[in-house]
């Protein structure tokens, strides 16, 4: 329990409503104050749940309720519970789904033999943390490559509405329930109902639910729920490391939601706001619920928070907050996925701590450094190929361009998620045979391949399969780029293979081939008009 909290021994400590105003009311005890954090009682049957955040005076406290206010009127009468916001920790918790209070709400009896445990509690000690490193792997190429999470570390995934955040958040979910011997704990901070209803049954049809946990506060509830619904399921996973001594992976959607919540219940309080109408105290709030998600020596808690970023801004002082607090930010980018190329994730603004040569080792560190380079050079010679096309680069950079476009369909992959709506079954690729096919890539191995035989699939491997299968549709999608006028002139005796018959008889040594196109137009041009 936390300090400053006594237990009531004596008669109840009742006060009285003095104002509501929205979610902030104002109560008075003439016999006894309640400290900060405590949880007061209103209402028929005590359903109306109110946190005191203030001591205003001798005889006053004010609070934000964590339900809605329906029918509290001044005068009505308030019972002070004597403790903090507590919610149940044990193993009979494994396989619910709880709200804020501790309460289950899937439809099922509520736990028996569980203790209750406050929400406010203090980050482990510097004393207590352990400082291993080691890699969590997760299946997805461009994670496992390029941005490699740390087990008992956080990672964000960053992004505007509608690029996948909590999809690629489910995936991975999905790809790392199954291998781990540790808990699950879910935490759905001020999201879609919708999409908790959609994960459950997820769960449940995968047989991953018995060793999970999971912990709602969505967007339809008030926002003093939405803020502490973080540290509620915080809570949970603090007990399975601390007293079970197990690994924890805590996964949270979404982290903003949080930060937007405090940032309400600051308004309602009346506190003056800061730069963009953020709460003076964010950093505060957040560092708060962070720094309890620690790796210590008697467990792990391995943290996945998806981070929305409003209007794709990622100087937003929310997701600058976040970024401090994170030992790896995979940033998701919306042009990307208007390309299709899922997980839409940008591989160059995405970055990890643990990407170093002593971490991860040094085929690894140099093979994620070259595809860096690579997509940069790509990414720096995009302008040049739309205006003046591929044909002005130089055959070094062409090459650069191929293997880099080569590259970014590799990193994409089918999920497990999406097999309802993409028809395409999903990949768990290894770390191993991930790093293999970015090496044969970046060696040219795949430089007679069409694009598209590297575009959604797992291992490399099924790239080859796939053009054994059809050998036919390799020459047209190989020869395609040669068949430009430009590269006509400049590749000579190679170029006419791939043109139109008419166009054969004389091209390899006629001074001025602008002739012969009118002709091959005129050729392939007569039966359709005909």
């Amino acid at each position: 329990m936390a300090v400053g909290f006594q237990n009531q021994t004596d008669s109840q400590n009742l006060g009285s409503v003095v104002s509501v105003r929205g979610g902030v009311v104002d109560v008075r005890f003439d016999r006894r104050l309640p400290p900060i954090f405590s949880v007061l009682h209103a209402g028929a049957e005590g359903k109306i749940i109110v946190e005191v955040m203030a001591q205003l005076d001798a005889s006053r406290v004010r609070g934000i309720a964590l339900t809605p206010t329906e029918g509290l009127a001044r005068g009505m009468q308030v019972e002070d519970s004597g403790k903090p916001l507590e919610v149940p920790v044990g193993k009979e918790i494994m396989s619910r789904m709880f709200d804020v209070f501790g309460s289950a709400i899937d439809r099922k009896p509520a736990p028996q033999n569980v203790q209750w445990r406050s929400i406010h509690r203090a980050p482990p000690p510097l004393s207590a943390r352990s400082t291993k490193s080691e890699i969590f792997e997760t299946g997805i190429k461009a994670i496992d490559v390029l941005v490699p999470l740390e087990r008992g570390g956080k990672a964000g995934l960053f992004g505007g509405a509608g690029v996948g955040k909590t999809v690629l958040l489910t995936e991975m979910i999905h790809n790392m329930i199954g291998h781990q011997q540790g808990m699950s704990i879910f935490c759905g901070i001020g999201e879609r109902c919708r999409e908790g209803e959609e994960l459950y049954r997820g769960m449940i049809d995968a047989g991953v639910l018995n060793n999970m946990v999971m912990v709602y506060g969505q967007m339809n509830e008030p926002p003093g729920s939405r803020f502490r619904v973080g540290a509620a399921a915080l809570t949970m996973a603090e007990y399975f490391r601390d007293d079970e001594h197990r690994d924890v992976l805590l996964l949270i959607d979404n982290i903003f939601r949080f930060i937007q919540a405090g940032m309400e219940v600051s308004g309602l309080l009346g506190e003056m706001p800061s730069r963009l109408g953020y709460q003076s105290t964010m950093g505060t709030d957040l560092s708060g619920l962070e720094e309890r998600i620690a790796n210590t020596h008697a467990g792990a808690i391995t943290s996945i928070q998806a981070v929305y970023v409003p209007a794709d801004d990622l100087t937003d002082p929310a997701a600058v907050h976040v970024f401090s607090h994170l030992s790896a930010s995979i940033v998701l980018s919306r042009k990307r996925a208007s390309e299709g190329l899922y997980p839409a994730i940008d591989l160059l603004q995405s970055s990890s701590k643990m990407a170093t040569p002593g971490i991860v080792g040094d085929r690894h560190y140099n093979l994620a450094q070259e595809i860096r380079r690579t997509l940069a050079q790509y990414e720096s010679l995009k302008d040049i190929v739309a205006m003046l096309g591929m044909e002005q680069l130089s055959l070094e950079d062409r090459n650069a361009v191929a293997r880099a476009r080569r590259l970014e369909r590799f990193l994409t992959q089918p999920f497990f998620t999406t097999e309802q709506f993409s028809g395409m079954k999903g990949k768990l690729v290894s770390l191993k045979d991930s790093l293999d096919g970015c090496e044969q890539i970046l060696r040219d191995e795949f430089k007679d391949y069409p694009e598209s035989a590297l575009y959604m699939i797992g291992a490399i491997g099924e790239a080859r399969k796939l053009e054994a299968k059809l050998p036919e549709a390799k020459q047209p999608e190989a020869k395609r780029p040669e068949t430009k006028k430009g590269e006509a002139n400049k590749l000579g005796a190679k170029q006419p293979e791939t043109q139109h018959p008419e166009t054969k008889r004389s091209n390899e040594n006629e001074p001025e081939p602008q002739k012969t196109d009118p002709q091959s137009k005129a050729a392939t041009a007569s039966p359709h008009e005909s």
